[in-house]
Order: C-alpha cells, then structure tokens, then sequence
C-alpha cells in the first residue's frame, strides 16, 4: 500500500480542491532540491516522468531531425518520437541493454535527442557509471541526452550511476524520474526533470499550467520524508527477486536479471498462450510482443504471497 504520510498529506490536501494548485510546485521543488542538491531553476514538474518525455520532445525536436533509442527500450520514446515527425534511429541492443558505443557511433549531426533508460523497461538491464561517462564524452554537446531513471530507486549496485550527481559536468543531460514506483504513487502522476537552468527555462515556458494536482503535490512532498516507507519498498523488491529468480530457475525457465521490480521471463516460445492460461488462473503478467519480445512475458514483483501465487500458477501451466 501506499505511505501511510503520503496519504495523509494527500487527503488533507483534498480541502483545497477548490483551488488551482500551484503551478510552479514551489514546496516539492523546494523540498527535491533538499533532497537532492538541485537547484529549483533545474526542475521541472510533470504529471508523471511520461508527461516530461512527451514535453522534452516537443520543445526540443523538429519534423525531421534525428531522435535515438535501443531496442527493447520503453515504449514511449517511439510514440513521442512520431509524434513529433521526427526521423526514429533504433540502434540494437546488446544482451537486451543498450549498446551504448553503438548508440554514439549512430548519432550525428542531426540527432537532436537520445533517449537512455537505467534501469531499462522492459528488460530490466543496466549499465555502469563508467559507461555513461564514456557515452557523454563521445556525443557531441549540441545533442541532449534524456536519462530516464524511473526505477533508480530499486537498484543496489554502486557501480551504477546516479543521474543527478552528473547534470554539472553535463549541460546537455536531462534526467526524468517518477514517484510512481519505489514512491508508491502512480495513482497520482507525479515526476520531475532536472537540467540546467537554460533547460528548464525553455520547459517550463512550453510545459501546461496546473499539470500536477493538489494531492500529488502534497502526497510527493510527504513521501519524500518517509524514508522508511521507501527503505521497505525497495527491499520488499530484493527479497522478491530472490524469490522470483529462485522460483524460475527450480521451474527451469529463463529470464534477464533485473535492477527494476520486475523481471522479463523467457519462454523460448510465443509467450501468449502462457500469458492466457495464467489470466484464466486470476494472475496478470504483462505480455512485451510490442517491444519485438514475442517470447517473454514481464513479471511485477508483489509481496511474498503474491509473488508465490505467481509461481504456483506457472507451474500448473508448465506442467498442463
């Protein structure tokens, strides 16, 4: 369930619904500049991190200009990328992650945007601190770099990189991150990008008013001050890969480990009828035959009892 603060906080807030909210979100950029040591000229607040990616796209890209992403990477980067007319360079993966070489060795001139996901939806892969630092180097500054961390709460690797931590040596990185996962809030729709100043200047010239309500300003406020509710998150979601990744292996069923909370499960064959029988059993996986998956489904971690109910069923589809 969701933080018992941000509740709080996000029901009181419903007193107020009378009125606009505030549509620069003074208190949570206050309160992420605490957090995180950004200033408040580098944030931008969006009705969830989707809500950034559609307006990065469409302040910074023109019909026909060049955007880059990996195979396998989140959706949406697709969708906005055509919306914008713009031209779609998709550069293969590797190992199911980004190539990361390939993907600077693909941009030129008039790539205007490149979109990163770490960790990376649906897959679920990573790529290290050293890498991205080699990445930033190789691409020139005229190309800004969207680094979409929606799951870097959940990862526990120190090799890998904390985006933020990067935005002084980078001026064209923008970072995206969300509440609506290891924060427990998707319901409400709340993220932010940071920048630089001249960024997020732009952004906030073209990003809609009012895009992020009163309870889910208030709620991110909150939630931010409840680092035991996100200590119990994340490691709710450790012991459920564990308990996952041990499950699948006793089934002998593959899948690519995960720095995110969930995990992309290989069938070896077309994933659907699996898909149908454990939705006929009352269990609902994710089926990725829009990402060129065919073969996998993706699997959310949940609690123990969940994660349990999930194996069970896959059993009984395995063994039917």
């Amino acid at each position: 369930g969701p933080s018992e603060k941000a509740l709080a906080a996000a029901t009181a807030a419903l007193k107020e619904m009378t009125l606009y909210p505030d549509a620069m979100g003074f208190r949570l950029k206050q309160r992420l500049t605490q957090e995180y040591g950004v200033g408040a000229e580098q944030l931008t607040l969006g009705n969830g991190s989707n809500d950034l990616l559609e307006l990065i796209t469409r302040v910074f890209v023109n019909p026909g200009d060049e955007v880059i992403y990996s195979e396998y990477a989140f959706i949406v980067y697709a969708l906005v990328t055509r919306a914008a007319g713009a031209k779609v360079i998709e550069v293969p993966a590797k190992n199911f992650g980004h190539d990361l070489s390939a993907i600077a060795q693909a941009a030129s001139v008039n790539t205007k945007l490149i979109f990163l996901a770490n960790p990376n939806n649906p897959t679920g892969t990573a790529f290290t601190l050293q890498e991205i630092r080699t990445f930033m180097a190789a691409i020139a500054d005229q190309t800004l770099v969207v680094l979409d961390e929606a799951y870097t709460e959940y990862v526990d690797d120190e090799t890998l990189p904390d985006g933020l931590k990067l935005l002084a040596e980078y001026p064209n990185l923008i970072i995206t991150r969300t509440f609506s996962k290891a924060w427990g809030l998707a319901g409400l729709r709340v993220g932010f990008a940071a920048a630089s100043s001249e960024i997020t200047d732009l952004l906030n010239r073209v990003r809609q008013p009012f895009n992020v309500n009163i309870p889910a300003l208030a709620a991110a406020e909150a939630v931010l001050d409840d680092k035991e509710y996100l200590q119990r998150s994340v490691a709710v979601n450790l012991e459920g890969l564990a308990q996952l990744y041990a499950g699948l292996d006793q089934l002998g069923v593959e899948y690519i480990r995960s720095f995110g909370n969930f995990i992309a499960v290989d069938f070896k064959r077309d994933a659907m009828p699996v898909y149908d029988a454990l939705l006929r059993r009352g269990v609902i996986v994710r089926p990725v035959g829009i990402y060129k998956m065919p073969q996998h489904l993706r699997v959310s971690v949940g609690t123990k009892a969940e994660n349990q109910r999930f194996l069970d069923a896959l059993a009984e589809v395995l063994n039917a």
